[in-house]
């Protein structure tokens, strides 16, 4: 699953994009860092690795909802 696990202080989110088993836990061992993500900027920023979240997808990775709607803003292929 390509997902966000969340990093920064309190009340001072960033964002890292994930690709992790479904069942671990939000902030635990993850396979790869693939992007990140950081709304306090204005506008939010996102930067994606797109030929690797290409290559998770073709082997089976799936969006989380939060995740899908970020990438789709950038154009990246969603999963089929």
């Amino acid at each position: 699953m390509i997902r966000l696990a969340r990093f920064g202080a309190r009340k001072q989110p960033y964002y890292r994009i994930v690709v992790i088993e479904k069942d671990r836990a939000r902030n635990g061992r993850s396979i790869e860092i693939v992007g990140t993500y950081n709304p306090r900027t204005n506008p939010a920023t996102v930067d994606v690795k797109r030929d690797r979240i290409d290559y998770w997808i073709s082997k089976g990775a799936q969006f989380s909802e939060r995740v899908q709607k970020l990438v789709s803003k950038l154009s990246v292929p969603a999963a089929a």
